[in-house]
């Protein structure tokens, strides 16, 4: 992932591609940032995609802000960097194929109750981090684990 962003953003320099190559930078040096605070120096790839999701949900809040505002010339650079920093992230899950995937993971642990709420949203971590919205999920896992 890192090496296709540093490729990706010498394309942009040469393609002079201003709004690629800087939302690019923010990506790096977010994920430099994490770097910096991981013990060993640097974390592994599959946390970059949270990093990245991050980036896209700040996105989203300043968005609506400046929307709210009625700068729109604003919210234009906002959409255009999240386009950009979407495309490096895995295909999200829609809310039907999300909560297909939580009641079969639910079913394979055996969770039953609200109690092992812990276990799934860590079994769901694990094997679809970036492809579903773990907020999006939990609700789903708090709804399918709580009796009726």
């Amino acid at each position: 992932m890192r090496e296709k962003l540093r490729d990706d953003m010498k394309a942009a320099m040469k393609a002079k591609e201003t709004r690629r190559l800087s939302t690019i930078r923010l990506m790096l040096a977010a994920i430099q940032e994490r770097d910096n605070a991981a013990p060993n120096g640097k974390i592994p790839d599959e946390e970059i995609p949270p990093v990245l999701t991050k980036m896209v949900r700040q996105r989203k809040e300043s968005l609506e802000t400046y929307e709210k505002a009625g700068r729109e010339d604003l919210a234009k650079v906002e959409r255009e960097e999240i386009l950009i920093i979407k495309s490096y992230l895995p295909k999200q899950m829609s809310e039907p194929e999300a909560r297909t995937a939580i009641a079969a993971l639910v079913k394979e642990i055996g969770a039953s109750s609200p109690k092992d709420m812990g276990k799934v949203m860590g079994a769901l971590k694990a094997r679809f981090s970036g492809q579903m919205d773990m907020a999006k999920a939990n609700g789903i896992v708090k709804e399918l684990l709580t009796p009726q």
